[in-house]
């Protein structure tokens, strides 16, 4: 059985990846902060802030203590924050970095050795269409500065180990309809992509069983995101 490392996991997205690497047969270990123990005896859950080492390292041994090993991560765990550049605090400044920069690297780095392994892999990082195209009603540098981060991250490390058999990819969303939106601001959020309407989580989900399944397909950074990417 293959197994499939998924961060954020206990609403939204990272509910529907569960779901749907379920679905594929993969054995899944899902971790949040509030994530509830699963019913499903093929699905371990750790409760941790991903921003924390030590939550890396029990998600990990975790996964090889119950499994045996690793084929897939998804670094699927982001804060976004929207706000003027200047009206950033500290305190938000440091959640999003550690969450979105220290929780990336510090599972990654462990999770890799595990796909080197088995010589195959995948890693998919959760990202965002406003790091390729910026949009002043939604100002949110600090989404750019970690998640950019993390495009960059994601073509490097597929270049680095394109020969040994791990492909790194990721998905760039538009604005999703998840529990982060309440409903009332879902009409602006709507007009901000070209098609008209918010993404849904399937539109994500989906987006990343294609790249699982895409064996000719590394260093991939995929637009979902109602055409926001192409222009306004």
């Amino acid at each position: 059985m293959k197994v499939a490392v998924i961060t954020g996991a206990s609403q939204g997205i990272g509910a529907g990846l569960v779901d749907a690497y379920r679905k594929l047969g993969y054995g899944v270990v899902a971790t949040s902060r509030t994530i509830d123990e699963a019913t499903d005896p093929e699905i371990v859950t750790v409760r941790g802030d991903i921003a924390d080492a030590g939550t890396a390292e029990r998600v990990v041994g975790a996964a090889i203590e119950r499994f045996g090993r690793i084929d897939t991560l998804i670094n699927n765990a982001g804060v976004f924050v929207a706000k003027p550049f200047t009206e950033y605090t500290d305190e938000e400044y440091d959640l999003i970095t550690g969450v979105n920069l220290a929780g990336f690297f510090q599972l990654t780095r462990r999770v890799l050795p595990h796909l080197l392994a088995t010589g195959a892999g995948h890693i998919v990082s959760i990202t965002t269409s406003f790091v390729d195209q910026p949009n002043s009603n939604v100002p949110s540098v600090l989404a750019s500065l970690t998640k950019g981060g993390l495009t960059s991250a994601t073509k490097s490390l597929a270049i680095e180990y394109a020969s040994r058999g791990v492909r790194v990819n990721a998905v760039a969303p538009g604005i999703i309809k998840t529990p982060m939106h309440p409903v009332e601001t879902h009409a602006t959020l709507a007009g901000l992509h070209p098609v008209g309407r918010m993404g849904e989580t399937s539109d994500v989900v989906d987006a990343v069983v294609y790249l699982e399944s895409a064996g000719f397909v590394t260093g991939e950074i995929l637009h979902v995101d109602g055409g926001q990417n192409a222009g306004h």
